[in-house]
């Protein structure tokens, strides 16, 4: 699956890159928590991509923030902070500034746009024996949060979640913070015992 790009707002745009984009690129998982020139350049090459398919001009400052999940691949949030007023014309085309952020987490955190989604793949995880799991709502979406880990392969486990909705672009604390919770618990195996799939 090719990098993936998605505007979020004017000046913020989210990036799904797989690990095996990576690879082509030559780069590794380990590669983008060290500050060097090809994980620098990768960015450069993600940001004018976006810059051509979504029309997503970089001026200036960006912040950059990188969400690694497991067997998946990562999320890369990129917002542009800033413009160059200050810079000298002729310089402006190669002057970015980067802030990069990383976060690392073992845990699966996946976002549903309906909560029917989540009915459906609760059926079919409880189908396979997984039963665990926090559900969570915020923002008109659903998101499931995993951190125990599953009675099945993982690579199968998130293509099950990956049916029904997308890695969550936002961090689990923020959800916690200003969401609701809504099943704390052993969130499939009620889901499945209160709800019928369709």
């Amino acid at each position: 699956m090719p990098m993936r790009l998605e505007r979020l707002t004017h000046n913020k745009i989210k990036i799904f890159l797989t690990f095996d984009d990576l690879l082509d690129r030559g780069l590794t998982k380990d590669d983008l928590w060290k500050d060097t020139f090809k994980v620098h350049q990768l960015f450069r090459d993600m940001i004018e991509e976006a810059s051509e398919e979504l029309g997503f001009e970089v001026n200036g400052s960006i912040a950059v923030e990188v969400y690694s999940l497991p067997a998946q691949g990562m999320v890369v949030i990129v917002t542009n902070e800033g413009d160059y007023d200050d810079i000298e014309e002729e310089f402006a085309d190669d002057y970015i500034e980067m802030q990069v952020t990383l976060d690392e987490s073992d845990d699966i955190f996946y976002e549903f746009q309906t909560f029917e989604d989540v009915i459906q793949l609760a059926h079919r995880l409880h189908a396979v024996g997984c039963l665990d799991g926090t559900l969570y709502s915020y923002q008109g979406r659903f998101y499931l949060h995993v951190a125990e880990e599953p009675p099945i392969p993982l690579d199968n486990f998130v293509a099950l979640l990956a049916e029904f909705g997308n890695p969550a672009t936002i961090t689990i604390h923020r959800v916690q913070e200003y969401g609701k919770q809504l099943i704390e618990r052993r969130a499939i195996a009620q889901l499945v015992h209160y709800f019928r799939a369709n």
